[in-house]
């Protein structure tokens, strides 16, 4: 495949026209709301419309199939590079304003580093309040932290108040903190969404299969026989020939099937689109959504994990009928999102024999309280939404915006992670 540069250099030599869109630094000012750092202004000489997630083809035909971001597998800084060689490359100037707390450290890769070439930081908040003294300014992208407090209620607030923004970008990957009854009456259009798909995936996907290795080797057993020095054989399971049911097969999804296969396991993957993993050469069995399809799923896995994000349509989606028709001996594996699960019939399963065991990463409330029943159960593994934190995960997240989105608005290209902030993914 050629590269970003390889393919605006044959452009150029096409022509010669690209050259006055070139940006020149104009001064150096101040942002008073973010840490005082001094930030360089631009100049623009062109703009052109955002490519959004339904709207005409990329520059580059490619970008629409590759439309995801991976840290493992995707190219990276390809179009940070090109603005660093290439001035001329340049379709708009990036304002930025950043709806979080000025605080987080995890942001220093935008409140405090080096920018790409042709961009700049406005302001830091996390409330219209504060931000509205940059209105002049005409920010055209909102980056969007969960560190900002009851972001569900101000996000349309800024949308309203900042009717020129053109790109929102959400650093992390789920967005169901900033769905709300408002967004729908916001009085201009919401404007295309990206989030940070695809940086977490590596992690979580570790996790699922040292969750599948706990219950197949009995991890609990083996901890309590050397707390007794007790010296006694059992038998154990493989993992090889077992079939992973994935719910909610995105980027998450696809990476857990990726290690799982490495491992010899079958997987059947659900998915809205189905069509989208046909030819995927991990999956064994596509199914599409619905009680139908989930049950299918749940009669033939020994080990499903839920990877699917909370939305209206997917809330309670695993309920005691889905339980009720697992195979004997289902482990079940919960990394999306806790509301997506029925609590008390999972809880039930568990003390009913209808789930061998459960690994739980989410929960429908969190902290999990102390009463909560599953504290109690010596078939489930516990871990307090942590599986995916590291100890820079969110600065990659804020540097993905920095390095691979934001150079790509930039330059006109069509940005990666589009998701549809009203449905929720």
């Amino acid at each position: 495949m050629r590269s970003a540069l390889h393919r605006h250099l044959a452009r150029r030599s096409l022509s010669s026209s690209v050259v006055a869109t070139a940006t020149t630094p104009t001064s150096n000012t101040t942002c008073a709301g973010s840490t005082g750092r001094n930030i360089r202004a631009f100049q623009t000489t062109a703009i052109v419309p955002l490519p959004t997630s339904g709207g005409g083809k990329s520059s580059d035909p490619l970008s629409n199939e590759y439309k995801y971001w991976n840290r493992e597998e995707s190219k990276k800084d390809e179009y940070k590079y090109l603005l660093e060689i290439s001035p001329w490359s340049v379709k708009r100037e990036a304002r930025i304003l950043s709806l979080s707390d000025p605080n987080d450290d995890a942001n220093a890769a935008l409140h405090d580093g080096k920018l790409p070439y042709s961009s700049r930081l406005v302001g830091v908040g996390t409330t219209v309040a504060e931000l509205e003294t940059y209105k002049d300014e005409n920010p055209n992208v909102l980056f969007v932290s969960p560190s900002c407090p009851r972001a569900c209620t101000v996000l349309p607030e800024i949308l309203d108040e900042f009717p020129t923004i053109e790109w929102i970008h959400v650093r992390s990957a789920g967005i169901d903190f900033l769905t709300s009854d408002e967004l729908s009456h916001v009085s201009t259009k919401v404007p295309p969404v990206t989030n940070a798909k695809g940086q977490f995936s590596s992690s979580l996907a570790e996790y699922t299969l040292m969750a599948c290795s706990y219950f197949a080797k009995d991890l609990p057993r083996l901890m309590k026989q050397k707390r007794g020095k007790e010296w006694e054989k059992y038998d154990v399971e493989e993992l090889r020939g077992k079939t992973m049911g994935v719910v909610g097969y995105g980027d998450i999804g696809r990476a857990t099937a990726k290690l799982a296969s490495a491992y010899g396991m079958r997987i059947v993957a659900l998915r809205r689109r189905p069509h989208v993993s046909a030819h995927d050469p991990l999956c064994d069995k596509i199914l599409g959504t619905g009680k139908a399809a989930l049950n299918e799923l749940m009669s033939e896995s020994d080990y499903v994990v839920c990877s699917a994000p909370s939305t209206i349509s997917t809330r309670g989606m695993i309920n005691a009928d889905a339980f009720k028709a697992a195979k004997e001996g289902l482990v079940f594996i919960n990394l999306g999102r806790g509301p997506v699960v029925d609590e008390e019939a999972m809880i039930n399963a568990l003390k009913t024999g209808q789930l061998k065991g459960a690994a739980l990463d989410v929960f429908s409330e969190e902290p999990l309280p102390e009463d909560n029943d599953l504290w109690e159960l010596d078939n489930v593994l516990i871990s307090p939404h942590n599986m995916d934190q590291t100890a820079t995960f969110m600065h990659e997240a804020t540097e993905f915006f920095v390095n691979e989105n934001l150079p790509r608005f930039i330059c006109g290209e069509t940005l990666l992670n589009h998701v549809d902030i009203k449905r929720g993914y």
